[in-house]
C-alpha cells in the first residue's frame, strides 16, 4: 500500500505546458519593458525589492507556522553572476510560490502578490509590515537587460518546485522541477550588449545605490584575501565566500537616543561623498495621517555646481519603505534649499508604476511642507544658538536661501528673518545684520527700511544716494548679490516696516526731517525752477525729469529711477543676461548748493551750458556704476573742462577761447 505522506517530487520536466499571458496583450508587455523605466539598471532594485517582500511575507506567516522556515531561519538575498553563461541571478529564501501562484502572479501583468498579502493583514499587522511592492510590474523590468528570464521557485512547506521561462514575447513555459530549499531564484540571461552587469563591482555598486538599506542581508561572493607566501601551513586554494554588501537596517530608522553625532556624521559622508562633517542636521519621524522619516543635513561648503542652471536637484534622496527611488526629487525640497542633503523615507507615498516619478498629491505636499519647516527651524536654531556656525552657513548659502523670499510665499517672513545683510551701521561686520537688528536701531520717526543695490560693497558705500543718510545717521542696507534685485521686488515689508530703495522714487524721510529742513527744501525748489528747465531742455530725451535732490550733500547730481521703475543696477544685470530691458528713463536730481551746479547756473552761453549739462549727467551715470553710450564724447567734454579750469586752451573743442570762470 502506498504511503499517502510520500511527497517525492516528480522528475524535472514533468507536467510541462506552454501558456499565454492572461492579458493576451503582447504589445502592452513590450511597452512596459521598454518605455516604463528611464534607467535600465533599476531592474536589480526591482528584483531585490520583490525578494525582500518574499522574505517579509515568510517572516509574517512564520509567526503562525514556524515549519515554513524549514530549519533555515537565516533570511537573505543573494546576487550572483556567471560570465560564461552570461547570467545574473537574484535568489532569496523567502516564502516562494506554488504553481498556481506563479501563473497568477508572473502570468498576469500587474498582479501583485504583495498587494494581496497586505489586503489580508489586520490593521496592526499592516502597520508593521515593511513590504515594498505595490504594482506587480517590477519583475518585468528584467526584460530590459535580459532576452530570457528563468524563475525557479518553491513555496515554504511544499515539496514541489516550479520552473517558469519566458523571453518576454507574449508567452511563457511552465513546468515542475526540483529545488533544494524554499524561496525563489530569478535567473536573467543577458542580452549581448549588457556585459556591464557581468561585473562584481558594478553589481555591488547598484546594490549599495538602490538597496543599501533593505532590512535583509544582500550577499555576493567575495574572494578571501590570498594567503601570505610566508605562511606555509595556509591552504593555497581559496574559496569564494558569501559576504553582505548592503548596510542593512538604515540609520534613520533607529531611535535618536541610540545615535551619536559621529554616527550622523559618518552617514552624511557616506551618502553625500563629502569629506567634511556637516554643519547641522535634523532627524524627525512623523506619524499620524501619513508616516515618513526625514534626516536632513546642512553642509559646510557649497557644491561647485550650485549656480549651474542645468544642475538637477540631487540633494535629498527619496526612499519608499527603505528602497531608493530617486535623488532628483525637486518636489520634495524647493530649489532655494538645493544645498540640503539627506533622505526622506515614506511609508505611504504613492508612485507611478515605474517607481520613478512622484505623483502630485496632498501626501506629497504635506511631506514637502513639513520638511521645509523642519529645515528652516533648524536654521533658526543655529542662528540663535550658534552664531559663528550661522555666519559660515550664510557666507556659503545665503544668496540661495534668499531665493525663497520669491519662491515660497508661505515661509517668506521666516526666510526674511533668517537673512543677513551688510549695512552702513558703524562697527557691523559684512553680511551680519538681521532685519530685526535694523528695526531695533531705526532712527526716531523712521518708518521705512532703506536699502541700495550695487555690484559691490565699495560701490554701494560710495554711492551718492547715501549722502543724506550718512549725514542723518540713518542705516542703509547694502545689497550686492545678483539675486537681491529680484528678491526686493517681492519683499515689500518686514514686521510692518516697508522697504524703500534709496535709488528709486522721491525721497521722503518722514518725521526724520525737521521743519527747518523741509522749509529749506521748498525754498531750493522754488529758486531752481529756471535752472531745472534749462537742464531739461539741454538734456532732452536723455533723462526723464530734472529736479532738485534731497538726498545729496556732497555730490552735484545723481540719477534716480521711478518708484515703479528699474534701477540702473538691475538694468545692467538684465543686459548682461541678454534680457530685454523695459524702456525707462532715469530722473536727474541736482544739488543746487554744490559749487559746480552754481557755476553751471551762472553760464550764459547756451552751447557751453549744454556741454556742461551733458557732462554732469554722464558723471551721474558713472557714479551709478553704469556705462556711457559715447565715452569718447565724455572724454572730450572732460578735457574741455580741465583746459578751462587751467586757463590754458580752447574750452569748446572747436578752437574758440573759453572763459575759465564759466566752468
Amino acid at each position: 500500500m502506498a504511503d499517502n505522506n510520500d511527497q517525492t517530487p516528480p522528475k524535472d520536466g514533468a507536467n510541462a505546458e506552454t501558456r499565454g499571458f492572461q492579458t493576451e496583450v503582447k504589445q502592452l508587455l513590450q511597452l512596459m519593458i521598454h518605455s516604463m523605466y528611464s534607467n535600465k539598471e533599476v531592474f536589480l532594485r526591482e528584483l531585490i525589492s520583490n525578494a525582500s517582500d518574499a522574505l517579509d511575507t515568510l517572516r509574517f506567516e512564520g509567526v503562525k507556522d514556524d515549519s515554513l522556515f524549514e530549519s533555515d531561519p537565516e533570511l537573505r538575498i543573494r546576487v550572483d553572476f556567471d560570465k560564461d553563461a552570461r547570467t545574473v541571478s537574484i535568489c532569496d529564501n523567502g516564502i516562494g510560490m506554488t504553481r498556481d501562484q506563479v501563473i497568477d502572479r508572473l502570468g498576469t501583468i500587474a498582479k501583485s502578490g504583495t498587494k494581496e498579502f497586505l489586503a489580508a493583514l489586520s490593521g496592526d499587522e499592516k502597520k508593521d509590515a515593511k513590504l515594498i511592492g505595490q504594482f506587480g510590474v517590477g519583475f518585468y523590468s528584467s526584460f530590459i537587460v535580459a532576452d530570457e528570464v528563468t524563475v525557479i521557485t518553491r513555496r515554504g512547506g511544499e515539496q514541489q518546485a516550479v520552473k517558469w521561462v519566458s523571453d518576454g514575447g507574449g508567452e511563457y513555459t511552465l513546468e515542475d522541477t526540483t529545488k533544494a530549499g524554499r524561496g525563489t531564484d530569478v535567473i536573467l540571461h543577458l542580452r549581448e550588449d549588457e556585459d556591464e552587469f557581468l561585473d562584481s563591482w558594478r553589481l555591488k555598486h547598484l546594490v549599495r545605490t538602490y538597496s543599501d538599506h533593505v532590512a535583509f542581508p544582500i550577499q555576493m561572493l567575495e574572494e578571501p584575501a590570498p594567503p601570505s607566501d610566508d605562511d606555509d601551513d595556509a591552504p593555497k586554494d581559496v574559496t569564494p565566500e558569501w559576504q553582505q554588501v548592503n548596510r542593512g537596517a538604515p540609520l534613520w530608522t533607529r531611535p535618536k537616543s541610540e545615535l551619536k553625532d559621529e554616527d550622523y556624521a559618518e552617514f552624511y559622508k557616506h551618502t553625500s561623498h563629502d569629506f567634511e562633517d556637516p554643519l547641522a542636521w535634523t532627524h524627525n519621524k512623523v506619524e499620524g495621517s501619513q508616516e515618513y522619516t526625514s534626516l536632513l543635513y546642512v553642509p559646510r561648503r557649497a557644491p561647485f555646481d550650485m549656480w549651474d542652471p542645468n544642475r538637477g536637484s540631487h540633494g535629498v534622496k527619496l526612499y519608499v519603505q527603505r528602497v531608493f527611488i530617486m535623488d532628483d526629487a525637486e518636489k520634495l525640497m524647493p530649489r532655494y534649499l538645493r544645498f540640503v542633503r539627506g533622505i526622506i523615507d515614506s511609508n505611504d507615498l504613492p508612485l507611478n508604476v515605474s517607481r520613478e516619478i512622484l505623483q502630485s498629491n496632498k501626501v506629497l505636499d504635506r511631506i514637502r511642507s513639513g520638511s521645509v519647516k523642519k529645515l528652516l527651524g533648524l536654521l533658526e536654531d543655529i542662528a540663535e544658538k550658534r552664531p559663528d556656525d550661522y555666519k559660515t552657513f550664510w557666507s556659503e548659502f545665503g544668496a540661495v536661501l534668499k531665493e525663497g523670499v520669491v519662491e515660497d510665499s508661505a515661509n517668506q517672513e521666516t526666510i526674511a528673518k533668517l537673512s543677513r545683510f551688510t549695512s552702513t551701521h558703524e562697527g557691523s561686520e559684512p553680511q551680519s545684520v538681521s532685519l530685526e537688528q535694523y528695526i531695533e536701531r531705526m532712527a526716531e520717526g523712521q518708518e521705512k527700511i532703506y536699502y541700495i543695490t550695487a555690484d559691490s560693497v565699495a560701490a554701494a558705500k560710495n554711492s551718492p544716494h547715501l549722502e543724506v543718510f550718512k549725514k542723518k545717521g540713518i542705516e542703509v542696507l547694502l545689497l550686492t548679490d545678483r539675486v537681491d534685485e529680484w528678491v526686493m521686488a517681492h519683499l515689500t515689508e518686514f514686521q510692518g516696516k516697508a522697504f524703500q530703495s534709496v535709488a528709486k522714487g522721491a525721497l521722503d524721510l518722514g518725521e526724520a526731517e525737521t521743519d527747518e529742513e523741509k522749509a529749506e527744501k521748498e525754498k531750493l525748489e522754488s529758486e531752481s525752477k529756471d535752472l531745472l528747465e534749462r537742464l531739461k531742455t539741454a538734456l532732452g530725451e536723455s533723462v526723464g525729469e530734472v529736479r532738485v535732490t534731497h538726498r545729496l550733500t556732497d555730490s552735484p547730481a545723481c540719477l534716480v529711477a521711478d518708484e515703479m521703475g528699474i534701477t540702473s543696477h538691475l538694468e545692467r544685470i538684465l543686459k548682461e543676461a541678454g534680457q530685454s530691458v523695459p524702456m525707462s528713463k532715469a530722473h536727474l536730481e541736482i544739488n543746487p548748493t554744490h559749487p559746480l551746479v552754481k557755476k553751471l547756473d551762472g553760464e550764459a552761453d547756451e552751447a557751453r551750458f549744454g556741454e556742461w549739462a551733458h557732462l554732469l549727467h554722464e558723471q551721474a551715470v558713472l557714479a551709478e556704476g553704469g556705462e556711457l553710450e559715447d565715452p569718447a564724447t565724455f572724454v572730450r567734454r572732460m578735457n574741455q573742462m580741465l583746459l578751462a579750469l587751467s586757463g590754458g586752451g580752447s574750452g569748446d573743442g572747436g578752437g574758440n577761447e573759453t572763459d575759465s570762470a564759466a566752468a
